[in-house]
């Protein structure tokens, strides 16, 4: 071990080109590479300096060893430490926080590698590394995150154990495949603990950072360009398993938020405690389309569903209810992946009878703005006399008109729809859902924008489906007459190819996203791959990140056990982590080397010899420590070693037979059970 810091301390001479590293500067070599493994995925998340700072002082020890210099001095670490550990405070503004204190682990074990000096400096670095691989925990727990720790858990338990060896040392290839026997021998404990251990509600710490920094896209408002910013994004909004068969992709709207309050450029929600309310009365046809929706951290409570579900879903940890407005509430902000369960109508009537007073709030419209978009709906309302008819000569007007479906339309002014409409005639679906419902407002119909998703794909590995914040859609609602709330898509008069097909084909090839359009049939490779990556995600989130204890308590009822509680789980632990336990030590025990019992004779021997002080050489046989043994001790201890070592060579080299075999093997017994 001692030979590990030597080097730091050499003449600063490097190793000629082509000749092997010393094992210490390998060895050294080996931990920075572990440290690396560990340190470089809490750059995501660490302050930009730190995480230039710590690359910057692993290269340093780097170079320091393979070329040999010394190590630098307390007297210029001590002070860099010092101003990091204010720089954490003053980023921060606290030490004893999770971000805080992940940074000054950080910034500690990049300074300890700078100053190690004694094998235990060693040892904190190793339990550092430990430390620093379960935070990483803390801000991510993907699938990719858990590979990548399970590496450099496998490489630090590498790096510990290349130290551990005194003489002859296992190739690299040897050591990697010893910590990787480690790491298989722990896992399958592991899992009995994840299985068995008591669920805790929430996550632990409340600190995953990828339960709290997933974003539906959706807001409860809506302008210009809030929604075709999300066109580009791959993030996952949900999952959706159907129970029942998939309905037509023009009938897959996953309703969310209902907007009815405009001032001239955005769009927000009506107060919820408004006066004129109506009953919901929803009259549906046909079957509904049973379907389990997996939905991802997004901070906020709207739930979404297949357009119209029949109740609110049921929630494990926490209430969901329905608004006047038919959008879907959590009681509680949706801070971790949940799932429900829920069945919609595809085919429905709602609130054919509503009064007056209700729908005047949906009739609404700021005074004094868009005047060509007045004088436009004035004209249609004297060219054709019924509202539907009015309703199909704007859907007319959008088909026929040279309007372009894209995600850079140009800048509107005040008057937006005036522009819109008009003049510009380029924009993504909220530009035409808002227009088409402030025509309709202008027409005298009650109209009101809905935003959501529209689409999915069907992952045909695992057979979900999967929402993207790409289909983020935004879509109108007109009421008419006998015929209640009816919804009404402008962006499908326009872009047709967006509600039966997908975004990418929507848009004209000179966008971004036609420049992305690459082969992604379902027979190209790159599209199985896709798909193979996505159920591998999804099933480590339902199985693995979403094992919560109502799926702890199925499980075990599952297994026959009706009541459970901790006294259970701890019983179930320990009875089953004994077995597994068992399991695996069997085959250690099996495949363990036997000692010869003579070579165990020798060994305690040259143990008793060594704590005298006269420790056998490693290229020394019995003869040669014989003689040294001989000029080195006193009498009569010296007399018995050598009668040892000479009847230990003649029963190991020579020729005995059974009898003379069996009094030399009983000689050495005595002699070795010599205490001085």
């Amino acid at each position: 071990m001692g030979s590990l810091f030597l080097s730091n301390f050499s003449l600063g001479i490097p190793p000629p080109l082509g000749r092997p590293l010393s094992r210490d500067k390998a060895d050294t070599l080996l931990l920075l590479l572990a440290c690396a493994l560990v340190l470089v995925p809490h750059m995501a998340h660490l302050p930009i300096w730190i995480s230039v700072t710590f690359p910057f002082v692993l290269f340093w020890r780097g170079w320091t060893t393979f070329r040999g210099n010394r190590m630098p001095p307390r007297w210029l670490l001590l002070p860099i430490s010092m101003l990091a550990m204010g720089g954490v405070y003053w980023t921060h503004k606290a030490i004893f926080e999770r971000d805080a204190g992940v940074s000054m682990l950080v910034l500690l074990i990049s300074f300890k590698l700078l100053e190690m000096h004694a094998r235990r400096d060693l040892f904190v670095v190793i339990f550092l590394n430990f430390f620093l691989i379960l935070a990483n925990f803390f801000y991510s727990q993907s699938i990719g995150i858990a590979v990548m720790m399970v590496i450099a858990i496998i490489a630090t338990l590498t790096a510990q154990l290349s130290f551990q060896y005194t003489a002859l040392v296992p190739s690299l290839k040897q050591r990697l495949r010893l910590g990787s026997l480690i790491f298989a021998l722990a896992a399958p404990l592991t899992i009995v603990f994840f299985i068995f251990f008591p669920r805790i509600q929430g996550p632990f710490w409340d600190m995953p950072e990828d339960a709290n920094s997933g974003r539906t896209g959706m807001s409860n408002t809506m302008a210009p360009g809030n929604i075709a910013h999300l066109a580009l994004s791959d993030e996952i909004a949900f999952r959706v398993k159907f129970i029942d068969p998939v309905p037509a992709r023009s009938k897959l709207y996953w309703r969310g938020i209902v907007l009815g309050k405009y001032d001239g450029k955005t769009w927000t929600q009506l107060p919820m405690n408004r006066s004129a309310t109506q009953p919901l009365t929803i009259h549906v046809k046909g079957k509904p389309v049973r379907h389990q929706v997996t939905l991802e951290p997004n901070d906020h409570r709207w739930l979404f569903a297949l357009e119209l579900p029949q109740r609110a879903p049921w929630l494990n940890n926490t209430s969901s209810g329905i608004t006047p407005d038919l959008e879907f509430l959590s009681s509680q902000p949706i801070n971790e992946r949940i799932r429900y369960e829920t069945a919609s109508y595809t085919d429905f009537i709602l609130q054919e009878n509503a009064s007056a007073l209700y729908l005047r709030d949906w009739l609404l419209l700021p005074p004094h703005t868009n005047p060509r978009t007045t004088e436009f709906a004035s004209k249609l309302q004297a060219q054709f006399s019924t509202k539907v008819r009015q309703l199909n000569a704007v859907l007319h007007f959008f088909r026929s008109e040279k309007f372009i479906y894209t995600l850079e339309p140009p800048p509107l002014g005040k008057n937006a729809v005036d522009d819109f409409l008009f003049l510009t005639r380029a924009g993504f679906c909220e530009h035409y859902a808002s227009s088409f419902v402030v025509l309709m407002r202008a027409l005298d119909i009650p109209a009101r924008v809905v935003t959501g998703y529209q689409g999915g794909e069907i992952n045909a590995v695992d057979g979900f489906m999967t929402v993207r914040q790409s289909d983020a859609h935004a879509w109108a609602e007109v009421w008419l007459e006998h015929r209640g709330w009816i919804r009404v898509d402008p962006t499908a008069a326009v872009a047709p190819d967006r509600i039966e097909m997908n975004l990418t084909r929507a848009l004209p090839d000179h966008t971004f996203v036609g420049l992305l359009n690459l082969d992604l049939s379902n027979a190209s490779w790159i599209k199985r791959f896709g798909f193979s990556w996505d159920a591998a995600n999804n099933s480590w989130n339902q199985w693995i990140l979403n094992y919560n204890t109502t799926k702890q308590k199925n499980f075990l009822l599952s297994l026959g056990f009706s009541h459970v509680n901790w006294s259970t789980l701890a019983i179930l632990m320990l009875t089953v982590g004994t077995v597994v336990v068992a399991i695996v030590s069997v085959p250690l025990v099996m495949n363990r080397q036997k000692i010869d019992p003579l070579d165990g004779l020798y060994s305690i021997f040259c143990g008793k010899m060594a704590a005298l002080g006269y420790a056998r050489l490693i290229h020394e046989g019995p003869q040669t420590y014989a003689a040294r043994l001989s000029a080195s001790l006193t009498s009569p201890l010296r007399e018995n070693a050598s009668e040892f070592l000479k009847t230990y060579s003649n029963y190991r080299y020579e020729k005995l037979d059974h009898h003379s075999a069996a009094v030399a093997f009983s000689k050495l017994k005595k002699l070795c059970s010599y205490h001085r």
